[in-house]
């Protein structure tokens, strides 16, 4: 038999990085979820990424009290910032420039995001990235 889905719910946690601490243990510890078994897991799955980097996750929990996870890969700002050496985007995204990003650079990204976005190709992926560059005030050259 099936297990029974109770619900899901989106957390974005730092990679290598998931403890009790709020966020993350009221979040779980509300619906049920064992939450030192969430962050032993979501440590080892995010053990290859960067230390750090803001990971997405959707977690599905059941019944049953067991849960299953989807690490998403992190945002393209975050990619972009790192690429650009910014700490963050500008006030006035089309009146000013905070910095400037490559293509290759921005191929590199899209490369890295191609399984979360909902593109066909590397070239349809590049699009999407350069438009979240252009709404963050990232020059492409």
């Amino acid at each position: 038999m099936a297990k029974k889905l109770v619900g899901t719910m989106k957390l974005q946690v730092k990679a290598g990085q998931a403890n009790p601490s709020p966020p993350v243990g009221p979040a779980l510890g509300q619906r049920g979820i064992n939450i030192m078994e969430f962050c032993k897991a979501f440590n080892a799955k995010t053990a290859d990424l960067e230390p750090g980097a803001p990971c997405p996750t959707v977690i599905s929990y059941y019944q049953d009290k067991s849960f299953t996870m989807d690490i998403k890969t992190p945002p393209a700002s975050y990619y972009l910032k790192k690429a650009a050496k910014v700490n963050s985007g500008a006030k006035t995204p089309s009146r000013e420039t905070v910095g400037t990003v490559t293509t290759k650079q921005l191929r590199e990204i899209a490369e890295a995001k191609a399984g979360d976005l909902s593109a066909n190709d590397v070239e349809a992926a590049m699009k999407i990235i350069l438009g979240s560059a252009r709404s963050m005030g990232i020059e492409v050259k």
